[in-house]
């Protein structure tokens, strides 16, 4: 299995994602180049305190371990014990003005090469996605975004986007809350039907349409009025967002059980949240028609 080719694709990306990004917000992204002991390393790049995005963080890793954590053989536990290889592209994106969504996106490549004097032979499979996270409700956006997940997807079959699309509302759902993250998107994982070079267009497709998902909503919504209610209902809904990442996202668990940089894991968090007890939004309110419009899982393109 060729990883070099998979792994300057992403680099790639990286660099690609964050050129359009400085396109928005000139505050310039820091560069920090890292190294893993156990094996590989990675690119941080991070624009912290800028115009339009209070954080963005886009982060490319190419990671090597001995042997895989508990979080990653836990629906294969045929693989324990396996050395592994990651690699991948993550970012978050928390602007400033509560009108302009959260993003997150991610794209990776996970082998597992057989064990010496094995039969199983490698192991390996692309997984990702982008998903949505308004403050403020919009139908066009969520429209717009949707569109273009399922044209990233639409080259490789049209059962692929309500697959997916169905399997990120199940993902980025709050259980202890019973709650939507956002308004969903697309994601997938395990990735490799039809072979390796299929698989690879795929992700490289889905890559590469994040930027035409994202950056047209930004450019529609960042110079829109804001106060101080929208930032407080933008902090409350961000603690949203920090309880599924710390709660329920098997990414995050997987970097912390692999010795992953504490500081790039959590470089998701928005730069500030806040909780209330027992908040409820008032009855008509924007803020209410997120919570009942929004929300609960639809089909955006019907």
């Amino acid at each position: 299995m060729q990883l070099a080719p998979v792994a300057a694709w992403f680099a790639s990306l990286q660099d690609g994602i964050v050129a359009a990004l400085q396109e928005v917000d000139p505050v310039p992204f820091a560069r920090d180049e890292w190294r893993r002991a156990e094996g590989g390393g990675g690119v941080t790049q991070a624009l912290e305190n800028g115009e339009v995005f209070e954080r963005a963080a886009v982060l490319y890793s190419n990671v090597s371990g001995a042997s895989l954590p508990a979080s990653a053989t836990a629906h294969r536990p045929q693989l324990a014990g396996r050395a592994w290889h990651a690699v991948g592209v993550s970012l978050v994106i928390h602007p400033r003005n509560p009108y302009v969504p959260t993003v997150h996106f991610n794209g990776r490549f996970f082998l597992a090469p057989d064990l010496p004097g094995g039969a199983g032979g490698d192991v390996w499979w692309f997984g990702g996605g982008m998903d949505l996270t308004p403050y403020y409700g919009f139908v066009d956006d969520a429209r717009h975004f949707h569109l273009t997940c399922r044209d990233a997807l639409a080259p490789f079959g049209a059962e692929l986007y309500p697959r997916f699309k169905a399997a990120c509302d199940a993902y980025f759902f709050l259980r202890h809350r019973n709650e939507a993250r956002g308004i969903g998107g697309i994601f997938y994982d395990d990735f490799d039907e039809g072979g390796f070079e299929r698989a690879f267009a795929l992700a490289k497709s889905v890559g590469t349409h994040f930027v035409p998902a994202y950056l047209p909503i930004v450019r529609r919504r960042r110079g829109h009025a804001f106060g101080q209610r929208e930032r407080d209902f933008q902090a409350l809904r961000r603690g949203r967002y920090v309880e599924f990442n710390l709660v329920w996202d098997r990414g995050t668990l997987f970097g912390l059980q692999s010795g992953g940089r504490t500081e790039a894991i959590l470089l998701s968090m928005p730069p500030q949240a806040a909780w209330r007890y027992q908040w409820s939004p008032p009855a008509g309110s924007d803020e209410a028609r997120l919570f009942t419009d929004f929300l609960p899982v639809r089909d955006w393109l019907a």
